[in-house]
């Protein structure tokens, strides 16, 4: 039986200093652990996938051989057990996959049959995980990820998935909010946490200096802040992070491999901003670093311009506010 301490008020005591933990092909050892460990981490997000042809279309596919191991419920469990083993709680995010990457926040359907249909559809992949979720004892579990248009369209579909989910589901649940969605959505008093994917744009400088990204956080914090108290929930950043990139805290979501322009300072500064702004705040919970891969040795690097922290300085910084975060 799942025994986990519900808090009725927004404070959190212990931070979640957590990773968004990559699904990969292979199943996942001590040595993929390890670095997760080595930077003092105490949570990762398990981040199965589903997947849409395309924003319009309303089936979701997923659990099959086709998919990498780490996206499946078998490659879920195991990457959980192994975490697990080194006492690392979990976030269980399962999430949708558009081809050609499309952003998730637009899906919308044209009518409504196949309102119908991926409602349906949303419903099996997500009770799929959520059983997971109980069967495993997962600390979180994550309903959605930046689905604004499919919540704004469906409301009380949303407001009936929550009971549903906690009819099987007996953790803390969340939602990961696009940066600029979470003040709309609805079903917050539902959850436990406010999720948000923290990809706020904070400086538009090429290379952002510390000083210029607190300053950047101004009115964000604010905004967030009064989130909390209206709805008497602590906030979970359930993304953040930066690349390595100029301009990386301009648009902080962009992904474009056009951008391709390395710079380490600027990624250093902006993360080391957010954890100053943030980590101290009773009412903020804590987040999950974007993205970490478990093949550590291969990945990311001082030439690479993508989000990973792993064999970069940001990576240091990352071990450091972990430790110190973890002792306060």
């Amino acid at each position: 039986m799942l025994l986990l301490n519900f808090q009725s008020c927004n404070t959190q005591t212990e931070k979640i200093n957590g990773i968004s933990f990559v699904a990969s092909r292979e199943a996942v050892s001590d040595k993929h652990i390890h670095p997760v460990v080595n930077v003092n981490a105490n949570y990762a997000a398990i981040m199965p996938f589903g997947f849409i042809k395309d924003l319009s279309h309303p089936e979701i596919v997923f659990n099959t051989q086709r998919q990498w191991f780490g996206e499946t419920r078998t490659g879920t469990k195991q990457y959980i057990e192994e975490l697990r083993k080194k006492k690392i709680k979990i976030m269980l995010k399962p999430q949708i996959w558009i081809w050609h990457g499309e952003f998730t926040g637009y899906l919308e359907m044209k009518n409504e049959t196949d309102w119908n249909t991926l409602e349906d559809s949303y419903l099996k992949f997500i009770l799929e995980y959520a059983k997971l979720a109980q069967e495993m004892e997962v600390e979180i579990f994550c309903i959605g990820t930046e689905l604004e248009r499919f919540i704004n369209h469906r409301a009380a579909y949303w407001q009936d998935l929550i009971l549903k989910i906690k009819a099987i589901y007996k953790g803390k649940l969340t939602y990961a909010a696009n940066w600029d969605e979470f003040k709309r959505t609805p079903f917050w008093r539902q959850l436990d946490y406010i999720g948000i994917d923290a990809y706020f744009p904070v400086s538009d400088s090429k290379t952002p200096t510390l000083e210029a990204c607190l300053k950047g956080w101004g009115n964000h914090k604010n905004v967030i802040m009064n989130a909390s108290e209206t709805y008497d929930k602590p906030i979970l950043f359930t993304e953040f992070g930066y690349r390595s990139v100029d301009y990386t805290g301009k648009q902080p979501w962009i992904s474009d491999r056009r951008m391709n322009q390395v710079n380490l300072e600027g990624q250093a500064n902006a993360t080391q901003a957010l954890f100053e702004i943030f980590w101290k705040e009773d009412w903020f919970a804590g987040g999950f670093l974007w993205k970490w891969f478990i093949n550590h040795d291969e990945v990311g690097g001082e030439k690479n311009t993508m989000f990973t922290p792993q064999n970069k300085p940001v990576e240091a910084l990352l071990r450091k506010h972990y430790r110190t975060s973890s002792n306060e």
